[in-house]
């Protein structure tokens, strides 16, 4: 198979971040429960059952920190990045270590490797966003760069941006999203090697029944960690791409 162009590359992953970025919005702004204006006031509403339980709520989301919560505004915006990285990177990590959530669907995809590239994105882009990283095509360079080991000019990218939003995603949870961020990013089968992988001994153990599941989520872990450090250089090396001030 001939080896993909800058320009095919660029145009995967800006699909994929036209759809990642819907994903973080919603999961960073979405409060269909009001639960996050709760944690804002100490009031236990003693007079609503309701009130209450949903104040109790709100209590373990603050506790948690969640995006759009009083404990989220405490956050430095660099324990914001490490916060999706250790939150929704864990929950995503879980699904690529054990891709039987997805059904009979896991026979469609290199699960292994397309799961892990798309768990890494949806990182690096949710991290990104907290320093202040929103231009699409600067997203895309850090992709390209982190995940592909390739330095994409502005210039090419123009097209491809020109028509991503087009194709949306939709998914009413992080596991669906990753699944469709998957699908989209299948066509990037030559450059899944490229990214921060878990380290051999434990990919050759990843084979072995039963244990398999396990080491695949502790390589991939690792494996997120590196990227996400490659992630955070990327940005330090590329002051322009900041296109607001982190809050």
């Amino acid at each position: 198979m001939a080896k993909m162009s800058d320009d095919q590359v660029a145009g995967v992953l800006d699909r994929a971040v036209a759809g990642i970025n819907p994903v973080l919005d919603t999961l960073a702004r979405r409060d269909p429960l009001g639960l996050k204006k709760h944690t804002f006031h100490d009031d236990p509403h003693p007079d609503s059952r309701v009130q209450r339980a949903l104040h109790l709520l709100a209590q373990g989301l603050d506790a948690a920190d969640w995006p759009g919560t009083q404990g989220w505004t405490r956050r430095s915006m660099h324990d914001r990045a490490d916060w999706w990285v250790n939150r929704i990177g864990t929950i995503n990590t879980v699904a690529v270590a054990y891709p039987g959530v997805f059904g009979g669907w896991t026979r469609r995809l290199p699960l292994a490797s397309v799961l892990g590239f798309a768990n890494q994105a949806i990182v690096l882009i949710a991290i990104a966003r907290e320093y202040g990283v929103t231009d699409r095509r600067h997203q895309v360079q850090l992709l390209a760069s982190v995940l592909c080991n390739r330095d994409m000019s502005g210039a090419m990218l123009d097209d491809a941006d020109d028509h991503a939003d087009t194709e949306q995603h939709h998914s009413a949870t992080l596991i669906g999203a990753i699944w469709d961020i998957a699908t989209v990013l299948r066509g990037l089968s030559d450059e899944f090697d490229r990214r921060p992988q878990p380290v051999l001994p434990l990919r050759m153990l990843a084979y072995i029944p039963v244990v398999g599941a396990p080491v695949t989520y502790v390589g991939e872990r690792l494996a997120l960690s590196q990227a996400t450090r490659r992630g955070r250089k990327w940005i330090a090396d590329h002051p322009a791409a900041i296109s607001r001030r982190p809050a």
